[in-house]
C-alpha cells in the first residue's frame, strides 16, 4: 500500500473517536499494553513529559516542545487530533513523521494488529512511541487524547506530569462533575513524579492533593507560584504577545537564571488565554531544568517561535485582514468563554460567526454564551460525528442566534467573507474539524 491507501485502510478498519465519538472509546489499557508488548516496550526507551487537561494541553505541549528544541534537544511531540494531515500528530523537532515510516509500520504489524483490534488512537500512540524510540529522541512531550487514567498514552512514566485545568467536556465518558473529571485526569500522576497543576479550583484542588499524596509526588499549582501580566500593545493584531512574569514565593527562583522575574517575554501565540498556559509552561520548565538545562536566551527563542518550530495551528489564528478573519479550535464551554473574552477586546463593526459543532458536546451551554448581535453561518464538518447544520441552527434559534444554514464549512466561510465589510470580524470556531476545513 502507498501512504494514501494505508490511511484509507486505517480509517476503515479502526474505530476513530474524532470521527464517530464514544463508540471508539476503550475504557481500559488492555490493547495499549498488548501493542507495547508486541513492540517490545518502546515507551520505556525515552524520557517524557505527560500533559493532560480539559483546555490548553495542546498549546502547553507545543510551547514546552519549542523551548526544548531551542535548547538543542531532539524533541518528540505527540498530540491529537490533527487538523490537516494525520502526520501532525507525531513530530520530531517540528518535522512530521514521514509517510514511508507510517506505511512500513502498518505493513510490518498489520496481521498482529488485526488480532489485537486496537482503536485508531491506540494504534497511533503505538506508532508514535515506536518512532520516538527508532529516532532516539532526547525527550518526548506526550499529550493525552481524552481523560488521563484510561488514556492510551498513560503507559509512560514521565519526568513530569502536567494537568492544565479542569472544566466540563466529554462528561458522558469522564463524569458529570468537576471532581469526577479531575479524578480521571489525575490518573496520569505517577509514583514519585513531580506534578504541575495549571489552575487551582476549589472543586478539584483536593482531588489532586490526595492523589499526589498517595503517590508521594511533589505537587505545584502554577497559578499559586507565578504571576503573569500581559504588557499593553497598541497594535490591535500584533504577531506577538509580551509578558512580564514574577515568582510569588520569594524563597524560590527560576532555576535557569537564578532570578524571580522575567521581563518582556515574547510569545507568538496571541490569544489572551495563553497567559494561563504560559504559567504552566514556565513552572514546568523550572522543574525540568535539572534534566534538560537551557539558558534564558533559549527560553525566549523557543517561546517566540512556537508556531514556526512546532507547526501549531488553530489557536486564535489570524488568517487574513480586511476583513479580519480568525480561527480558534475552542469547542467546549470554558474554551468558548475565553474566545468571547477575546472578541470583546477587538474593535470591529459587525461579527460574522462560522459555527460548526460535534453532536456529543454540551451544545446548549455553549450557545447560551455566544453573542446575540452577530450573523451566524451554521455548517457541519465532513465527519460522521458532526452535528447537522440544520439541527444546530434550530437549537441556536432558541437562544436568539440568527443566521443561515450551509451545506459545507467551505460554503459557510465563503458566504461570511462575501458579506463581511473591511472593518468586520469573521470568526470560525465550534470544533477542531470546522477549523480544519478552513485553514
Amino acid at each position: 500500500m502507498n501512504y494514501k491507501q494505508t490511511l484509507d485502510y486505517l480509517y476503515a478498519a479502526l474505530p476513530m473517536f474524532h470521527r464517530i465519538g464514544a463508540a471508539a472509546y476503550k475504557a481500559n489499557l488492555d490493547n495499549t499494553h498488548a501493542l507495547c508488548d508486541l513492540l517490545n516496550h518502546p515507551e520505556n526507551s525515552f524520557k517524557s513529559i505527560h500533559i493532560a487537561g480539559t483546555n490548553g494541553k495542546g498549546s502547553t505541549s507545543h510551547m514546552l516542545a519549542s523551548v526544548l528544541q531551542a535548547a538543542g534537544y531532539k524533541t518528540g511531540l505527540y498530540t491529537s487530533p490533527h487538523l490537516k494531515d494525520f502526520r501532525e500528530r507525531i513530530r520530531i523537532n517540528g518535522k512530521m513523521i514521514s509517510q514511508n515510516y507510517v506505511t512500513q509500520f502498518v505493513e510490518k504489524y498489520k496481521n498482529e494488529f488485526e488480532i489485537i483490534q486496537p482503536s485508531f488512537f491506540e494504534w497511533t500512540v503505538a506508532l508514535a512511541f515506536d518512532y520516538f524510540r527508532n529516532q532516539k529522541v532526547d525527550v518526548a512531550v506526550i499529550e493525552t487524547g481524552l481523560g488521563g487514567r484510561l488514556d492510551s498514552t498513560n503507559v509512560i512514566t514521565p519526568l513530569l506530569s502536567v494537568i492544565t485545568n479542569i472544566s466540563y467536556d466529554h462528561t458522558n465518558l469522564l463524569g458529570k462533575t468537576l471532581k469526577k473529571i479531575a479524578e480521571e485526569k489525575a490518573g496520569i500522576i505517577k509514583k514519585h513524579v513531580w506534578v504541575i497543576i495549571g489552575e487551582t479550583h476549589p472543586e478539584t484542588e483536593k482531588v489532586f492533593l490526595k492523589k499526589a499524596d498517595s503517590t508521594s509526588s511533589p505537587i505545584f499549582f502554577a497559578d499559586k507560584e507565578l504571576s503573569v501580566v500581559k504588557r499593553k500593545n497598541d497594535k490591535p493584531f500584533a504577531e506577538y504577545m509580551y509578558l512580564d512574569v514574577r515568582i510569588k514565593n520569594k524563597w524560590i527562583n527560576f532555576s535557569f537564571n537564578n532570578k524571580n522575574t522575567l521581563e518582556k517575554l515574547k510569545l507568538d501565540l496571541t490569544g489572551d488565554y495563553q497567559v494561563k498556559n504560559i504559567r504552566t509552561v514556565l513552572m514546568s520548565l523550572t522543574l525540568l531544568h535539572k534534566h534538560f538545562p537551557f539558558t534564558e536566551k533559549e527560553l525566549y527563542k523557543g517561546l517566540s517561535a512556537v508556531k514556526q518550530s512546532t507547526g501549531l495551528m488553530g489557536r486564535w489564528q489570524t488568517l487574513s485582514y480586511n476583513p479580519l478573519v480568525i480561527a480558534d479550535t475552542a469547542h467546549n464551554e470554558e474554551g468558548i468563554k475565553e474566545v468571547i473574552k477575546q472578541i470583546r477586546k477587538i474593535q470591529y463593526k459587525k461579527l460574522h460567526l462560522v459555527l460548526g459543532m460535534v453532536n456529543d458536546k454540551a451544545i446548549n451551554k455553549i450557545l447560551n454564551l455566544l453573542p446575540r448581535k452577530a450573523s451566524y453561518y451554521f455548517c457541519n464538518a465532513n465527519i460522521p460525528r458532526a452535528l447537522a447544520a440544520e439541527q444546530l441552527a434550530m437549537q441556536a434559534a432558541q437562544y436568539n442566534l440568527k443566521g443561515k444554514v450551509f451545506p459545507s464549512v467551505k460554503n459557510a466561510f465563503n458566504a461570511a467573507k462575501k458579506e463581511a465589510n473591511a472593518n468586520d470580524l469573521v470568526l470560525i470556531c465550534g470544533s477542531n474539524f470546522t477549523v480544519a476545513e478552513i485553514i
